[in-house]
């Protein structure tokens, strides 16, 4: 088992041990997939932007708003997490969290199209703060099973 893996499930403290045991698997599937390492690189960077967020006090959105959204790799990442979500939610109600690791990591491409052409801290406050919700949705699916952030 890898130290790394058993950290970032760690880090959302499973319910039960046999939750942790299915967690940990879906991580190890997930990690020996070809966008494990990006996608793992991009929560490690939502999260110091969420945190550096919380540092200097700006305002995140309680929930995105597609009226702020530009078009574009903005409006693609919302859109894919969007039907990405509703597609999990299943999943993780029958703690099928490789299936759901599996799903999550097709945003790999819209995700990494976000990061090169979306600038978050902006200096309108309203687009930076929808944003910053956009990034804490996407991170919060991925947190519903392991903090992938914390892999390798």
């Amino acid at each position: 088992m890898r130290g790394d893996a058993f950290e970032a499930v760690l880090a959302v403290r499973p319910s039960s041990l046999r939750d942790f045991d299915r967690r940990i698997r879906a991580i190890d599937v997930f990690t020996k997939q070809p966008e494990a390492e990006s996608l793992a690189a991009a929560n490690k960077r939502i999260g110091n932007i969420l945190r550096q967020a919380g540092e200097k006090q700006f305002a995140i959105a309680e929930r995105v708003d597609a009226a702020l959204l530009d078009a574009g790799a903005e409006t693609d990442l919302a859109n894919a997490l969007s039907a990405a979500m509703a597609e999990v939610e299943p999943l993780m109600r029958e703690h099928r969290y490789v299936e759901t690791m599996q799903r999550l990591a097709q945003l790999k491409p819209v995700a990494d199209a976000f990061f090169d052409g979306v600038m978050v801290m902006v200096d309108d406050p309203a687009k930076r703060a929808n944003r910053l919700a956009l990034l804490r949705a996407l991170r919060t699916q991925f947190l519903a099973i392991a903090d992938i952030g914390l892999l390798g």
